[in-house]
């Protein structure tokens, strides 16, 4: 019998905040979008955030020049939420910071 945790197992917790500006963008977008975010969040407290990563239907990548540390979701075609990510010990922190219209 293997002793716990098994090698391999992740006992990191995963903490997700949704940011003061997070939460008024959120007053003003579309219900699928916020739905589409609760998804993931469910997903992210599940599986674990190296796992959703991995799933197409979010388009999860890293931003680039200023916003360099921070990563991008899509929520639907027009809208992303911007998030970052903080590691301390065994407790991940995950900050959605802005939830707004993408610019093409």
């Amino acid at each position: 019998m293997t002793p716990y945790p098994c090698p391999g197992y992740d006992i990191s917790v995963i903490r997700i905040l949704i940011g003061n500006r997070a939460k008024k963008q959120l007053r003003k977008v579309p219900v699928h979008v916020v739905a589409k975010l609760k998804l993931w969040v469910n997903v992210v407290k599940t599986d674990g955030l190296s796992e959703v990563r991995k799933l197409p239907g979010f388009h999860d990548e890293p931003l680039k020049g200023k916003r360099r540390g921070q990563r991008s979701i899509r929520l639907s075609k027009s809208y992303r939420a911007i998030y970052t990510r903080t590691a301390e010990g065994g407790l991940e922190i995950v900050v959605v910071e802005e939830v707004s219209k993408h610019e093409y």
